[in-house]
C-alpha cells in the first residue's frame, strides 16, 4: 500500500520548472530556455579598458548564480545614472539588462553587465520574475 501511494504521489505531482540562462562572454551570446520558450540572443558584456574611477579592469563574472533582485527601471549610481531598464541583478552590483546601444550587441562593450536589447531584456525579466527558479551561468 506504501508504494502505491508513493506512485501515486510522484506520477501527479507537478514537476517545478526551471529557467537557464547561459551567457557565453567567447560568443557574445545568450541562450534561455525556460517554459516560456527557448531564446538565442546577442549581448554584450565588459569591454577591455580599466574604469577611471576604481582603477580597475571592466570585467564581467564568470560562473554560477541566481538573480538577487530585479527593478524595472534601475539607474547606475556608479556611472552617471545610465539608465539599466529590466535590471536583473546576480551578484554585487552585476547585471543583466536592457541597452539603448544595440549596434554594440556581440561584441563586448559595457562596463561589466550584461546588456542585452529592450525588447529582448523585457522579456527575459517577465520570465525570471515568474520563476523563483531561475539559474544564470557565465562562461569565460
Amino acid at each position: 500500500m506504501k508504494h502505491l501511494l508513493l506512485a501515486m504521489l510522484l506520477t501527479t505531482t507537478p514537476a517545478m520548472a526551471t529557467t537557464n540562462i547561459v551567457i557565453d562572454k567567447k560568443t557574445q551570446t545568450m541562450e534561455v530556455q525556460s517554459d516560456q520558450g527557448y531564446y538565442t540572443w546577442p549581448v554584450s558584456t565588459a569591454r577591455r579598458g580599466v574604469d577611471p574611477k576604481t582603477h580597475k579592469p571592466y570585467t564581467t563574472p564568470t560562473g554560477y548564480f541566481v538573480p538577487q533582485g530585479l527593478e524595472r527601471m534601475h539607474y547606475s549610481k556608479k556611472y552617471d545614472n545610465a539608465p539599466m531598464p529590466y535590471s536583473i541583478f546576480f551578484t554585487g552590483g552585476y547585471a543583466i539588462h536592457g541597452t539603448p546601444h544595440v549596434g554594440n550587441l556581440g561584441r563586448p562593450a559595457s562596463h561589466g553587465c550584461v546588456r542585452l536589447s529592450p525588447a529582448n531584456a523585457r522579456t527575459l525579466y517577465g520570465i525570471v520574475k515568474n520563476d523563483p527558479n531561475t539559474t544564470i551561468r557565465i562562461t569565460p
